[in-house]
């Protein structure tokens, strides 16, 4: 997953708290700067779910508190998905 396919997902369920807001970089800020609390980021983890087939724990969301560290985790879990059906 991309950079960009995570931000078009966020703003499409969580909404943008304000025009804009997630322009630029803004890989490291933190969620709760962009305006996303805890309830945002479970819609956008429930849409990942749904089209990736990526399951998170709630924990490992907790702990990902940038989009930076939330796409890591979306993606070392679709590498792990894959690298488990071609085994």
């Amino acid at each position: 997953m991309t950079l960009e396919e995570l931000i078009d997902i966020t703003r499409a369920q969580a909404g943008e708290a304000e025009q804009g807001v997630l322009d630029g970089d803004v890989i490291d800020v933190l969620f709760e700067h962009l305006g996303y609390d805890s309830v945002a980021l479970l819609e956008v983890v429930s849409e990942i779910k749904h089209r990736f087939g990526v399951d998170l724990s709630d924990e490992a969301v907790g702990s990902a508190r940038t989009l930076r560290k939330l796409l890591a985790l979306i993606n070392q879990a679709i590498d792990g998905d894959v690298k488990r059906r071609s085994a």
